[in-house]
């Protein structure tokens, strides 16, 4: 598997948690994650940390460091949380020893990377009985996401960057995990028609930047035009966690 082009974290950092809020479905997702791996009271590594909103709440219940290659992202998650060591490195060149860390932690993050590589350096730093424990979307998810319509090549392009259950399992175990665990989470929420054209045009998720300039004006002028005052939808989740031997 090789990694598509790198969407531009850097231009999105600044409003990244705006457009983005944590909200009682993160909220969800993350209890997953400290449960299914085994994360508290842990040595854990926060992979593509981005702003710092996941290692920011697991810094009141494990040992967390975050890394991120994005200097922009950085700056955001170390004024979040000042307490946390955060380094700015490659999820291919990880800056610690070998065996470092108990536990690994992405989210949203394996849509991104080369994740055969990335998936080697990570169980490099681990120990033995270490554990990778990923959050992503589903594949399941992108016939539902609400602006599928104004945006029809975002489906076919998602669905080639995110993961299965066959390559978590194919992927991870050539890597030297053991044979994965899933969790699916299925998750409703509502957002008004303001919000909802708001992030359209914050272009407030990274695949904006692989389609073209014009489906985003036309998709966004049809959003303008047909959107709802009340946007329903939903969120399909996939949480993987692997064992190192």
């Amino acid at each position: 598997m090789t990694s598509s082009p790198t969407p531009d974290f850097g231009r999105r950092a600044a409003s990244y948690d705006e457009l983005r809020p944590t909200d009682e479905n993160w909220w969800e997702v993350y209890e997953a994650l400290v449960r299914d791996g085994d994360l508290m009271g842990r040595r854990v590594l926060d992979v593509g940390c981005g702003t710092g909103r996941l290692v920011e709440a697991l810094s009141e219940r494990a040992k967390v460091w975050g890394v991120d290659q994005s200097p922009q992202m950085l700056a955001v998650a170390r004024a979040r949380a000042p307490g946390v060591r955060f380094k700015e490195a490659s999820a291919y060149a990880l800056p610690f020893k070998d065996g470092w860390f108990e536990r690994a932690t992405m989210w949203l993050v394996v849509h991104l990377l080369d994740r055969p590589r990335a998936y080697a350096e990570i169980r490099r730093v681990l120990a033995p009985d270490g554990r990778i424990a990923v959050a992503t979307f589903d594949p399941s998810y992108f016939r539902v996401f609400w602006f599928r319509d104004y945006f029809p090549s975002m489906e076919e392009i998602d669905r080639a960057r995110f993961p299965t259950r066959a390559d978590f399992e194919s992927e991870l175990q050539a890597a030297g995990f053991g044979a994965p665990r899933f969790t699916r989470l299925s998750q409703k929420a509502t957002v008004t028609r303001e919000v909802a054209l708001e992030r359209i045009r914050g272009r407030h998720i990274a695949t904006f930047d692989l389609i073209s300039e014009d489906e985003i004006q036309a998709g966004l002028e049809r959003a303008e035009r047909e959107l709802p005052e009340r946007v329903d939808y939903r969120q399909e989740w996939l949480i993987a966690v692997a064992e190192t031997p």
